[in-house]
């Protein structure tokens, strides 16, 4: 039996989750919503950048996609500068009665000592008034630095710190919102971008961090924050916009979980918009992006993991992983009891109803 689905928002992320959703058997899309007028009215299809025509046409309502009767609705709308407004419409659905997987408000990834347990009382309550579930992923915050590193501390006898890394040129990246206004690209270097006003990083990241120390079974008594910034050598252009000389062009930032003063968990990122910038900073392996796993006790690893796509370059290949992560826990999310449901409470992802045998010709 397929399962009625619903998306919202046809964004980066949201028009990839889309494209699944209409070509996967396990489901029928009967509804998406859009924030965007001119999107109203177009068909699922297009939006999804697909040669198909479904005949459900984008809705700019709320309500609307609720009307529609899915079991589930995948919501990918920007939560990172709407918060508020992402975490209400998330209880909304939840009151419906519908289950919710997605990509935001990444707070709700793990919000137990990171979001004010008021709002977490709200946002439960919503799922037990409507006796649906919630599961909020994606690559990292998400699958990267939370279903990885713990699945390899399974094998270890000893763990001493766990270390995550992402490692990544957003040159190509067109993600405008996130690269100017959250990040910082293409301000002065002397500028605090909104991730980096203080508690900003430990809000966005610290979902992970108490996670993975939930899963090793300890507590973090502190998480630290630190970043800092390389200026452009030169003007020049990238795929979201224009960096000035002089402007933030690469970034490199860290949360730290401490446990008796150590840093038992840390999330590293390397963000870079011209691969010659900061050779001295850590590097993917084989240029472009991965992801890297470092764990220090017996035995040690360093895992990369670096991503790749018939569609794009590796900034392309981390939203579809991030994507296929969302959309294939949704047979999982259904069966799950009502609530907020994290990776330490589904099980174990095996990619069941992925497989599709290659087109020989």
């Amino acid at each position: 039996m397929t399962i009625r689905v619903a998306q919202v928002a046809t964004g980066n992320a949201g028009m990839l989750t889309l494209r699944q959703l209409i070509s996967d058997d396990r489901f029928e899309l009967v509804a998406v919503g859009t924030s965007t007028p001119d999107k109203v009215g177009t068909d699922a299809g297009e939006l999804a950048g697909l040669d198909v025509r479904t005949g459900v046409q984008a809705v700019g309502d709320l309500d609307a996609v609720i009307a529609a009767g899915p079991e589930c609705v995948v919501y990918c709308a920007m939560g990172d500068t709407r918060p508020v407004e992402a975490t209400n419409d998330v209880r909304k659905l939840l009151e419906a009665g519908i289950d919710v997987v997605g990509s935001a408000p990444g707070s709700l990834q793990f919000p137990w000592g990171t979001m004010p347990e008021k709002v977490i009382d709200k946002v439960e309550a919503s799922a037990q008034a409507g006796g649906a579930s919630l599961y909020i992923t994606g690559v990292d915050p998400g699958f990267a630095s939370d279903l990885v590193p713990l699945a390899l501390a399974s094998t270890c006898q000893r763990v001493e710190q766990v270390k995550c890394y992402e490692l990544a040129d957003y040159a190509t990246y067109d993600g405008a919102e996130v690269m100017f206004d959250l990040m910082g690209f293409g301000h002065p270097v002397d500028s605090t971008p909104l991730l980096f006003l203080p508690g900003v990083l430990a809000m966005a990241w610290g979902t992970a961090i108490r996670m993975m120390a939930a899963g090793l079974g300890i507590e973090v008594d502190e998480i630290t924050e630190f970043w800092e910034a390389e200026p452009a050598p030169e003007s020049y252009d990238i795929a979201a916009g224009r960096i000035e000389k002089g402007t933030i062009a690469a970034l490199h930032f860290s949360i730290s979980g401490l446990v008796d003063g150590h840093p038992a968990i840390v999330v590293e990122h390397v963000t870079r918009t011209r691969d010659d910038l900061r050779p001295d900073w850590a590097r993917p392996p084989s240029g472009g992006g991965a992801y890297r796993v470092e764990i220090t006790g017996e035995p040690n690893y360093v895992v990369d993991i670096v991503p790749s796509s018939e569609h794009g370059d590796h900034n392309h290949a981390a939203i579809v992983a991030a994507c296929g992560r969302i959309v294939n826990a949704i047979p999982d999310v259904l069966a799950a009891p009502p609530g907020i449901r994290t990776t330490l409470d589904l099980p174990l992802p095996t990619g069941r109803g992925t497989f599709v045998p290659p087109v020989v010709e």
